[in-house]
């Protein structure tokens, strides 16, 4: 099965921490979806062609319902803020290709609105796991989901929380290990996580968050640089929201 466009509704919404919301939708979608995937979600304001992306968080144990934990940034993450349950949203996935599920001891590295794909891909790998977050402050989110599935290590920017500073600062304080290592966050992150990792002499897959238009690979809206030419674009390119979001951060240039 292919991706899966439909109207499909809400189960339920609440808000985590400021402009941070939680939905859950049931959703044929989940059927198909696997961790690192993300879905397109359209807002009924027609003067606004383009859906928003958004990271899948969750799946339900009974494959039929997916959750997404978005920060309202905009007008169209307001209006999805306000549905409550029972109302209809348009949605497109599953999109993008996920995390590959190495039986390796593993580090999972998630940093602001890029920590949610963390959860299901915690849930799925079997192997020992440490999940290190990174926050700005004390207004945290997800964390105690995540303390379910690993040890989880905790930075914030601000100190009020484990350690102070980054997520690789937290890595080095605590001396966390592994063989693998899962990221997803803002892009100095994971070109953080990418230098730790060489340095390591660990594989790295990193989930590359950017603001995309299409969202299935047509307008090429969303690129980033690759180490090796596109046969898409025939240069060094990557689409992120059809070759990515994951990608072997040996592959990309940050």
């Amino acid at each position: 099965m292919g991706k899966i466009k439909e109207c499909a509704v809400v189960i339920s919404q609440e808000k985590l921490a400021t402009d941070i919301y939680s939905m859950w939708i049931n959703t044929n979608i989940a059927k198909e979806a696997k961790p690192g995937q993300f879905i397109s979600v359209y807002t009924k304001n027609e003067a606004k062609l383009l859906p928003r992306p958004i990271s899948i968080c969750e799946i339900d144990d009974k494959k039929t319902a997916l959750r997404i934990v978005y920060r309202k940034a905009g007008k169209g993450t307001e209006e999805f803020s306000k549905y409550r349950s029972g109302a209809s949203v348009n949605i497109l996935g599953p999109l993008g290709n996920g995390f590959p599920l190495c039986d390796e001891k593993a580090i999972l590295i998630g940093g602001g609105i890029g920590i949610p794909p963390m959860l299901e891909l915690a849930k799925a790998l079997e192997s020992e796991k440490t999940i290190v977050v990174g926050y700005r402050n004390s207004e945290m989110f997800l964390n105690n989901d995540l303390a379910c599935y690993g040890k989880l290590v905790v930075a914030t920017e601000d100190g009020s929380v484990g350690t102070k500073g980054n997520v690789i600062d937290a890595i080095r304080e605590q001396n966390v290990s592994g063989s693998v290592i899962y990221a997803c966050g803002p892009i100095p992150m994971l070109r953080g996580v990418k230098e730790y990792a060489k340095e390591k002499g660990i594989k790295a897959y990193i989930s590359m968050e950017e603001k995309m238009a299409c969202g299935v690979g047509a307008c090429l809206g969303c690129v980033c640089k690759s180490t090796n030419v596109d046969d898409h674009s025939k240069v060094n390119n990557k689409r992120i929201c059809a070759d990515g979001p994951v990608f072997n951060a040996e592959d990309i240039e940050l």
